[in-house]
């Protein structure tokens, strides 16, 4: 049996009506804030698309009035499962512009372990569209998503993605930090985002997101802004890191 939800978001950027429009709007600027690949036929009854990790869903732009409000309706499933995002946004004056954020629709036999998910992903993913805009507006990323084993306790989770980037415990939003992971060079930057299931990092280049999912699954979910960036070769490189930190922890063989 399908269950009906919505949650509800308000926020206010730094930024016009007109990049905030391109941010959710468009395919590359969803890629720089938002998970997986997306693309975005602009026009009212145009087709999208968002894919992650082999999965793809198909959806309808149910409402084009930029720059004003975006609405993207998923394709209901079998069961009457679908998603709706829809944006409203308004200007507040110079470079100041509010976003209303509605997600809605129907969830499926595990829906209160989803919305669990959704009610403290969507503002995770809230923030960093805020973070794009204020600090990399006008550029695009490359998404880096890559995904390890399932890990049963958060906690130790979130400890294990703490251990591996080189942090205490104690790291909290707005510290200037150097993450040391393995494999990779120094990355200095500032924690700018800390919940029970993400830990966030933004660097002059980049927006980092270490996560533990609603299933148990620990992931990446980064978005590079330099130049020049191979998206295959440093998916697979983090893909390794995660495997090998969690395999570890887990008791087992890591990948050589």
């Amino acid at each position: 049996m399908a269950h009906r939800f919505e949650i509800t978001k308000e926020l206010e950027v730094g930024a016009s009506p007109e990049a905030v429009w391109e941010a959710i709007a468009t395919g590359p600027g969803m890629d720089s804030w938002f998970m997986g690949e997306s693309e975005v036929e602009p026009r009212q009854g145009g087709r999208a698309r968002w894919s992650i990790g082999g999965y793809t869903e198909e959806s309808t732009v149910t409402t084009w009035d930029p720059p004003k409000r975006f609405v993207n309706t998923g394709t209901e499933g079998p069961d009457g499962t679908f998603h709706r995002f829809d944006y409203r946004i308004e200007d507040r004056g110079p470079r100041r512009t509010a976003i209303r954020y509605v997600h809605s629709g129907m969830l499926g036999e595990d829906w209160e372990a989803e919305y669990e998910g959704m009610s403290e992903g969507d503002p995770m993913y809230l923030h960093k569209l805020v973070e794009y805009l204020t600090y990399f507006s006008g550029r695009f990323a490359v998404g880096i998503d890559a995904q390890g084993p399932t890990v049963p306790d958060r906690e130790h989770a979130m400890s294990m993605f703490r251990r591996g980037l080189g942090l205490g415990d104690e790291a909290a939003d707005g510290d200037q930090v150097r993450l040391t992971p393995e494999g990779f060079e120094p990355i200095d930057g500032v924690v700018d985002y800390v919940s029970p299931s993400f830990l966030g990092v933004r660097s002059v280049d980049a927006l980092y997101r270490f996560i533990y999912g609603f299933d148990g699954s620990v992931m990446v979910g980064h978005h590079l802004f330099a130049d020049n960036v191979d998206a295959e070769a440093t998916r697979h490189a983090w893909q390794t890191w995660l495997m090998r930190l969690f395999d570890a922890s887990l008791g087992a063989v890591a990948p050589g």
